[in-house]
């Protein structure tokens, strides 16, 4: 099999497995966009909402894993 087709399906399989997670264990991970440092600026008719702390962290977890991945790879 193709290696692009290899990547593709298990990224969609770890899209499956968060979306599941995501829809059953909403209420504890409901800490995830409201993170101390998320910048939200809220007027009558306009709400706008920036993770940017929440997206620092899912990164430095993301990068971590994937280095634990690496390390026990080979």
């Amino acid at each position: 099999m193709n290696p692009t087709a290899k990547w593709l399906i298990a990224a969609g399989a770890i899209l499956i497995v968060l979306g599941v997670i995501w829809q059953f264990g909403g209420k504890y991970l409901s800490f995830l966009g409201r993170m101390p440092g998320d910048i939200v600026v809220e007027k009558e008719n306009f709400r706008f909402y920036f993770p940017i702390v929440t997206c620092i962290v899912i990164s430095v977890v993301g990068s971590l894993l994937l280095y634990l991945f690496r390390m026990f790879r080979g």
